[in-house]
């Protein structure tokens, strides 16, 4: 199990955090051999669809080069011309090989670990020109991994070639005796399928690569629950600092609430312990909403905010208890206390129709119908 410099077994998974941190590093998943694989796939498959062209051209270029008119051995601009010549018309046969090969290139890059370009990466680095690094890197882990993974081609490598020789070993004998012409005619494209079969043993070592190189990446990403806790801290920041936030909260929220009571219709009582004041809005269609809710000490300064601006307060011990329990501040009141709410606010209202109806005194309202699963003890 991998460890940090304190000497902790990193077991957890990569934060978000130290993924996108190492992507930013250049340190993603890469497979050699998985990108070499593909690459010689591509130009064997390449060769076998574009190789008559490419052979046509670069012929051409090679006749062209040993025609020299007499003119010509004059010019002393001539060889320089008949080079620049000879260039640009190889590249014209050789530039749809190239451009495959490019594109299979970046594709299979990309298909192990994405898209990823990092300046940190390229960046130039003293640790690296150290030799004794080097040499760490050469003869480490890493290094006998590489050269496990340069055994194991050779070996696919040559038993697939041997076996492809033992199997055609009297036709390639017969080549030898004949001319240059009949030889790459009889055996040119069987050439480019025997370098395919031999570019398809690759997958081997590439299937194996490829997870592997996924796997170590991860592995190498692992944290400790130290480190964990440490970046939480660090984007979270202290405990201090998130107990002073949710505080503040609080006491904005605070403020909000009480702000809202002096608008209530009715402030339900316990009348000590508890204290919940209710809005509703006829117009809205909507059923009553809870402004304002709390126990002891908050309930007392509720209720003390209710009197200083007339609204009544109502003591009704069982209703206040179901309501404070069963409904979050500034949400409507649940169903089965709808016929109790309107109750107290149809009583509420036929007294705010009466002139000179004095609230300064907490009202109450007797048998008002709470269900047996909304009811709650002291």
């Amino acid at each position: 199990m991998a460890e940090n410099e304190q000497g902790q077994e990193k077991t957890e998974d990569a934060t978000e955090k130290k993924q996108k941190d190492t992507r930013e590093k250049g340190q993603v998943p890469r497979s050699r051999e998985f990108n070499t694989f593909f690459m010689m796939l591509a130009s064997g498959v390449g060769l076998i669809y574009l190789g008559s062209d490419i052979i046509d051209g670069l012929l051409g270029v090679l006749k062209d080069n040993f025609i020299v008119g007499r003119n010509d051995i004059f010019d002393k601009n001539f060889m320089l011309n008949s080079f620049w010549e000879s260039v640009i018309s190889s590249l014209k046969s050789l530039i749809p090989l190239f451009i495959l090969l490019v594109f299979i290139a970046i594709a299979s890059s990309l298909t192990i670990g994405g898209w990823n370009f990092s300046w940190k990466a390229i960046t130039p680095k003293g640790s690296k020109l150290n030799p004794l690094s080097g040499l760490k890197r050469i003869f480490g882990s890493r290094g006998l991994m590489e050269l496990g993974k340069a055994l194991a081609k050779f070996f696919v490598v040559a038993i697939v070639a041997s076996l492809l020789l033992y199997h055609n070993a009297e036709k390639l004998m017969i080549v030898g005796r004949q001319s240059v012409e009949v030889a790459l005619a009889n055996v040119g494209g069987e050439l480019l399928w025997y370098f395919l079969l031999l570019s398809l043993s690759l997958l081997v070592v590439a299937a194996v690569d490829a997870p592997f190189q996924i796997w170590d990446n991860k592995r190498k990403m692992k944290m400790s629950k130290d480190e964990v806790k440490q970046e939480f801290k660090g984007q979270e920041g202290s405990p201090e600092t998130r107990q002073r936030i949710r505080q503040a909260q609080r006491d904005i929220a605070m403020k909000r609430m009480m702000a809202d009571i002096p608008d209530a219709d009715v402030v339900i009582t316990n009348p000590t312990h508890y204290a919940v004041a209710i809005k509703y809005d006829p117009d809205g269609g909507a059923a009553p909403r809870v402004v304002a809710k709390g126990s002891d000490l908050i309930a007392a300064r509720i209720r003390l905010i209710a009197a200083e601006n007339n609204v009544p307060l109502l003591s009704s011990p069982a209703l206040a208890r179901a309501i404070f329990y069963s409904t979050e501040l500034d949400q409507e009141i649940p169903a089965g206390l709808y016929m109790a709410v309107a109750q107290v606010l149809a009583f509420i209202f036929r007294l705010k129709d009466k002139p000179g109806t004095d609230f300064s005194s907490p009202l109450t309202l007797d048998d008002v119908p709470i269900p047996d699963d909304l009811k709650r003890d002291e």
